[in-house]
């Protein structure tokens, strides 16, 4: 009886022992191209910033295990084009990019603003009250329909560098008027890289330019990847559903992704 018993335990044993096994291998594993754009994707914010928090928790939600990794922008887009990742993030809508990708549901709507000198007492309406005004802008970077055509077509005028923490010094220096950027991308690159005193001398027009959806990109060149997409949209309609969507952005305004906050 002993003996049966110790059979029993033994073939108990292997039983779960395979299942585990089986299961470690059967689990889902891709790779998901990003590009750096603080505080939503960011090696030096928790979790690699909120977005890469938000999507890898999809993911792992339906069995799938993500890993992010960073590239400059046109790496992380061709790469996965090509097909040596699952997909990319995060991207806004392009006509041009709908031949290469497939665009999950929205994943995050930022919002587009003015930066300015708090003494400069700017405002405007339309994009004629901006005639006059000198704007720092960044090269290959888009600025909505709007904005992008009335600079073709001349109505205003943008110099443009590399870097975004340049246009802020070029506000301070009172060397352009204005600054059209990401809200909270841009009050991250502020709190990073400039003092208190500075910080308190600029400021942001209420009224956005541009409410701005942004995706996640999954490549024609993979057969798995409309499945994987709907997948995806799947479970991000859930936790908006849910509201569990709308806690990572709670936790973004009070501080949980700055890397201070890390043990």
């Amino acid at each position: 009886m002993r003996v049966t018993n110790r059979l029993i335990a033994l073939l108990l044993s292997l039983f779960i022992t395979t299942v585990y096994s089986a299961h470690t291998l059967a689990q889902e594993k891709i790779t998901i191209a990003v590009g750096d754009w603080p505080p939503y994707l960011s090696q030096d914010q928790k979790h690699n910033g909120i977005v890469a928090h938000l999507i890898t928790d999809i993911f792992s939600a339906i069995g799938i295990d993500a890993t992010i990794t960073f590239y400059p922008w046109t790496r992380a887009y061709n790469k996965t084009r090509d097909g040596r990742f699952a997909a990319t993030a995060i991207w806004m809508e392009k006509e041009e990019r709908k031949a290469d990708f497939l665009y999950s549901d929205p994943v995050l709507v930022e919002e587009f603003v003015f930066f300015h000198k708090k003494d400069s007492n700017f405002d405007w309406s339309t994009i004629n009250d901006l005639a006059k005004l000198s704007m720092g802008g960044i090269y290959a970077y888009s600025y909505g329909p709007q904005l992008d055509k009335a600079l073709s077509d001349g109505k205003i005028l943008i110099d443009r560098v590399n870097r975004p923490n340049q246009n802020f010094k070029r506000l301070l220096k009172n060397r352009i008027d204005l600054f059209p950027f990401e809200l909270n991308v841009g009050k991250s690159i502020l709190k990073k890289q400039f003092s208190q005193a500075q910080q308190q001398q600029l400021t942001y027009h209420a009224k956005p330019y541009l409410n701005n959806s942004s995706f996640v990109l999954f490549p024609k060149s993979l057969k798995t990847s409309p499945a994987l997409m709907e997948r995806f949209n799947q479970q991000l309609k859930k936790i908006k559903d849910s509201g569990e969507y709308d806690d990572y952005f709670k936790n973004l305004k009070q501080g949980y992704y700055d890397i201070s906050q890390l043990p």
